[in-house]
């Protein structure tokens, strides 16, 4: 198993380097928000022999009045080669760490049906499905 370091994104720089992960292009003035706003989180993972960061994790915090705050698992990737190595489960671990943290009272994800990578990952990492979920979306462009 590779070894490896998960550390807090804290500039555009760190976001861009991590561009090969993301689904999209990363756009400078959306990660400069993202790590400006409250209640995001962006953690990247570095292998020892690697410069460039082979995995990230998202996560924002929800507030509703009446249940408080969670933390949402926004986005996970890890880099096809360093797959299966803990990397998915290390980065969502820390997100779940920085959550109690903060006192959140939970975590939850969405995943695309039939993703069973990403469920046996977040399943390694302590989560649960709960079979409850739909999801309803609007496209606004």
């Amino acid at each position: 198993m590779t070894s490896f370091a998960i550390r807090r994104a804290g500039s555009v720089a760190e976001v861009a380097a991590a561009e090969h992960l993301f689904d999209h292009p990363v756009r400078t003035e959306w990660a400069a928000r993202f790590l400006t706003a409250g209640g995001h989180h962006l953690f990247l993972a570095y292998p020892d022999d690697e410069q460039a960061p082979v995995g990230f994790v998202s996560g924002v915090e929800t507030v509703h009045p009446d249940k408080g705050t969670e933390m949402l698992l926004y986005e996970l990737a890890v880099a096809e080669p360093y797959r299966r190595r803990g990397i998915g489960r290390a980065l969502v671990g820390r997100l779940a760490a920085l959550g109690r943290e903060l006192g959140c009272y939970g975590m939850w994800v969405l995943i695309d049906a039939g993703n069973d990578a990403a469920l046996a990952t977040y399943r390694s990492a302590g989560g649960k499905d709960d079979g409850t979920c739909s999801v309803v979306t609007w496209d606004f462009v």
